[in-house]
């Protein structure tokens, strides 16, 4: 991990939503409530985990509580200790989720209560609108709008800030990864640094199958990322139990989930979200400069951070003891440096 700390700012923020989860699995195993969930939940989650105090408040994202918003999850917010912006909305319910699981790593998901989306508009005057990377989760033409929209912000703002252009990481909106979007997907990598669908939602927009047998696909995904790399952007395709492929101009190599037994999975809920959140603090800390060029480095992070948030459901338990903090009573460093002696071993499909 990067040694490095700065005195203040922020290194990452996401403008995913905050959502409480209802999670029902298959039977006889019960369901849980109240859960704290959301894509903007777990990739701050993600960033946190690589922000161990003065450091944690450089994650910043943003809660609107509604009128039955629960005691309990306002404390673990305050645990984390994060530049967490909160928002009281007492006129309306917080946006709620029920998560649907079922055989063959089957997800469905349906809103209980309206949503409220995140956009621009919540980052002004505030300081989360410096952060040097940010996560977004949307369709591509609202990509090409938010990104736009925040550095126009920055722009008009009279704040101190950095005027070095911010990371952009696009997590591509499930229901828009299809054939009919590709145009605006491909608009849309002119816009961000690096673009992260699952290997389901890559095939999608292609219209093309990336499952096989026991495995995903491994050739069919490398065969689709290069028709995205003309554009510049990074590209990291998240694969589940299969890892991730990390690709820029310059080369590809896939990196292996860190759980190699389905065992160690409890709940996969936010995993992809909170992989995201550790690759932005890897690609703004993972090296001697923020950049592209940390990307690699910032997939071996993400694949961290994704171990910890699926080894339990809802979120890992946030311990201290001298002479740090420990997730799930594991300390980041040595999971970390376990993970770099599994990869000297891991021989690329």
């Amino acid at each position: 991990m990067h040694a490095e700390n700065d005195a203040d700012g922020i290194d990452f923020c996401t403008l995913g939503m905050f959502i409480i989860d209802e999670i029902e699995f298959p039977p006889p195993k019960p369901p849980v409530t109240n859960i704290l969930g959301g894509a903007g939940s777990y990739s701050a989650l993600g960033a946190r985990i690589f922000s161990p105090p003065p450091r944690s408040k450089a994650v910043g994202w943003i809660v609107d509580c509604g009128s039955d918003f629960p005691p309990e999850l306002r404390e673990t917010i305050a645990r984390w200790d994060t530049s967490c912006l909160i928002r009281e909305t007492p006129h309306r319910l917080t946006t709620r989720g029920w998560n649907g699981y079922g055989e063959h790593e089957h997800r469905a998901f349906r809103y209980t209560t309206p949503k409220l989306r995140l956009d621009h508009h919540a980052l002004a005057n505030t300081q989360l609108l410096w952060s040097k990377a940010f996560h977004l989760i949307c369709s591509p033409a609202r990509c090409i709008d938010l990104v736009d929209n925040i550095l126009a912000l920055r722009g008009q703002s009279r704040d101190v800030g950095s005027k070095t252009r911010p990371l952009f990481i696009w997590e591509p909106v499930p229901d828009l990864c299809t054939a009919k979007e590709l145009t605006n997907c491909c608009n849309a990598l002119k816009y961000v640094d690096v673009v992260s669908p699952n290997h389901s939602e890559l095939g999608a927009f292609f219209g093309r199958d990336t499952d096989a047998k026991d495995h995903v696909d491994y050739r069919a995904i490398e065969d689709l990322c290069n028709r995205w790399l003309q554009s510049g952007v990074g590209i990291v395709v998240r694969a589940g139990k299969d890892g991730c492929f990390v690709a820029r101009q310059d080369f590809g190599k896939w990196v292996p989930a860190y759980h190699q037994s389905a065992e160690k999975v409890l709940d996969p809920t936010g995993g992809g979200n909170g992989f995201l959140g550790g690759l932005a603090m890897g690609l703004v800390r993972g090296g001697s400069a923020p950049g592209l060029q940390n990307l690699y480095e910032a997939a071996i992070w993400g694949s961290i951070s994704a171990s910890l948030a699926i080894e339990q459901v809802g979120m890992p338990i946030l311990s201290y003891a001298e002479p740090g903090e420990t997730w799930n009573g594991v300390r980041v460093e040595e999971r970390l440096s376990d993970f770099r002696v599994q990869l000297e071993k891991y021989v690329q499909p």
